[in-house]
């Protein structure tokens, strides 16, 4: 049934499915704007799509006693008198559907907006005069940014963990080789606020402090780096790289170490050695330096200045031939000579140390390196003032340098020296004749004292301290030929 502004459609069965189709083509060609639909004992489900229709007309849908419907598209005017149906689509908040107390549309869970009363879901509408189409492309376009931005992203994250892991191979961190750490109020604590009255002494990175921990009921050295020296966290890592793997009885022990920040919020990075009672060589060489508290109560015998160069020799050779790779200390003298309770060497100060590898990882030696820092002016090899390579050679030309101060009293940067005239070179024209001359006259009264041939003794070890402290480092000694010619002399002595 047809009118101007109706489609009227009844039936008794469904068994004829054309009826479906036809009524779809009727819905796009009717220039009307009513529709009415009635089927009844229906059993099947009726499909029909309205979004065909005009967005210019009202399509206003009334039906009664219908089998389960399905209508798609936008309806404009619904009223539903058979709460078992099922419809699909916009309701109106206008118009008829406004007053919530003529409509019943139970039983009806996929429409959606209407007016509050109703209760209905809220529904997705697609603009007029966008097709399904370009909404497809759209969403696609959409999603194939998002896909884009995610893949960038996680590159990015890619690239700077890579970039990150790369840094960490070329200046390797060996904190994590420590068990365990130590916070900077522990150190704060223990050190009474870094008080001076626990100061024990200062160097090119830092300072050291005497800390007692109560936890391990333990007297410890604490090297505090000053962050603001250049280089200072170059230092920091090459003591952590040398000395975590060596093990010697003529080297002061790096117990932990400390990464923090401090209570002002600034870096904070310090070293905890064993604690050597006897201070420093170099305090004892020159006790008139010192302040009379810390000043030690005697002099060293020319024994056991034997046996303390007997035992930097011993860490040198272990350093240079029998470490894994070959380390170079780079910074020997007096002042990194500690003694414990028994007057025994311990080497300390690895701050400028460098690990000298057989393959090439020059970007690791050089992120270890400080330009410029290649010892202490009067210790230093020679070379090293020409920018030579750092080298085990430079450790041996340093102990030469250590041998002269030792047994002689005289530091190589004394006023005395200047010119042509140096340490090496007053020694070198005493010998042997004129050795005692050169002497340390502490060294001088103890031995006689006790009867030592003095000058025979001397003249031994200080021609090891000529042969080490040549000036080409292919004529120096070897620390393995000090070593044996020390411990020879020792023998001599005890004997």
């Amino acid at each position: 049934m047809e009118s101007s502004n109706v489609l009227w459609l009844q039936g008794s069965t469904m068994e004829d499915t054309r009826i479906i189709s036809e009524l779809s083509e009727q819905v796009k060609k009717l220039p009307f704007s009513a529709f009415l639909f009635e089927y009844a004992n229906g059993v099947s489900t009726i499909s029909l799509d309205l979004s065909h229709a005009p967005s210019a007309w009202v399509r206003t849908v009334v039906y009664f006693s219908l089998a389960p419907t399905l209508f798609t598209g936008q309806i404009d005017s619904l009223i539903v008198y058979d709460m078992f149906d099922r419809v699909e689509g916009n309701v109106p908040p206008e118009g008829k559907f406004r007053n919530a107390t003529i409509v019943s549309l139970s039983g009806n869970q996929n429409l959606c907006r209407g007016v509050l009363e109703l209760r209905l879901k809220p529904c997705f509408l697609q603009p007029e005069g966008i097709s399904r189409k370009k909404l497809v492309i759209g969403v696609s376009i959409g999603t194939s940014l998002l896909l884009l931005l995610f893949i960038t992203s996680v590159s990015l994250c890619w690239f700077k963990r890579r970039k990150k892991k790369n840094t960490n191979e070329a200046t390797p961190s060996t904190l994590g080789d420590f068990h365990e750490m130590i916070s900077y109020g522990d150190l704060r604590n223990a050190t009474d606020g870094f008080s001076s009255s626990n100061l024990i002494g200062s160097g090119s990175f830092g300072t050291v402090f005497k800390a007692f921990l109560p936890a391990e009921n333990k007297v410890v050295a604490v090297k505090v780096l000053n962050m603001q020296r250049r280089g200072a966290m170059r230092s920091f890592m090459a003591e952590c790289e040398s000395l975590k793997d060596i093990r010697h009885r003529n080297l002061v022990k790096l117990l932990t170490a400390c990464s923090s920040i401090d209570f002002q919020g600034n870096e904070f990075r310090a070293l905890i050695y064993e604690y050597m009672l006897n201070g420093s060589l170099d305090m004892w060489l020159h006790p008139k330096e010192m302040e009379e508290i810390s000043r030690p109560s005697r002099t060293l015998t020319l024994l056991e200045r034997l046996n303390i160069a007997i035992d930097v020799a011993s860490i040198l050779e272990y350093l240079h031939l029998h470490c894994h790779e070959a380390i170079a200390h780079c910074d020997l003298k007096p002042s990194n000579v500690l003694l414990d309770d028994d007057l025994a060497a311990h080497v300390s100060d690895f701050g400028l140390a460098r690990i000298l590898l057989k393959f090439d990882q020059e970007a690791f030696i050089n992120q270890l390196s400080s330009a410029g820092v290649r010892g202490s002016i009067g210790y230093a090899a020679p070379e090293y003032a020409m920018g030579g390579e750092i080298s085990v050679h430079g450790d041996v030309y340093s102990f030469g340098i250590l041998i002269f101060e030792m047994f002689s009293g005289k530091r190589p940067t004394d006023e005395m020296f200047g010119g042509d005239l140096t340490l090496r070179s007053c020694i070198r024209s005493a010998l042997p004749e004129q050795v005692l001359d050169v002497a340390d006259e502490s060294v001088l009264h103890n031995s006689l004292r006790i009867g030592f041939a003095v000058a025979a003794c001397l003249n031994q070890v200080l021609e090891v301290g000529l042969g080490c402290s040549e000036e080409s480092p292919a004529n120096r000694l070897e620390m393995s030929e000090n070593l044996n010619q020390g411990e020879v002399l020792q023998n001599q002595k005890r004997s």
